[in-house]
């Protein structure tokens, strides 16, 4: 698949598939940058689980809260 082809694809997605490829080209990009800075099999617990964090919650800052008081199953008096 030529540059060409993959543009005309990505094109043809609605937007919230195109922000998804994005994110993802991001996700691809950071693992890549991370990988040749930091050498293979040095992570320590700590980095990884930093890096895991910020990739399961990237974006969320921007998600909108769709929950009431009246969600909750239990409240705390």
């Amino acid at each position: 698949m030529g540059y060409a082809e993959l543009i005309e694809r990505l094109q043809a997605l609605p937007p919230n598939k195109q922000a998804e490829v994005f994110d993802f080209v991001e996700f691809l990009s950071s693992r890549d940058m991370k990988a040749k800075t930091h050498p293979r099999g040095t992570w320590t617990d700590d980095e990884f689980a930093g890096m895991a964090m910020a990739q399961a919650l990237r974006g969320i800052e921007d998600d909108p809260v769709t929950y009431t008081t009246t969600d909750l199953r239990e409240h705390w008096q």
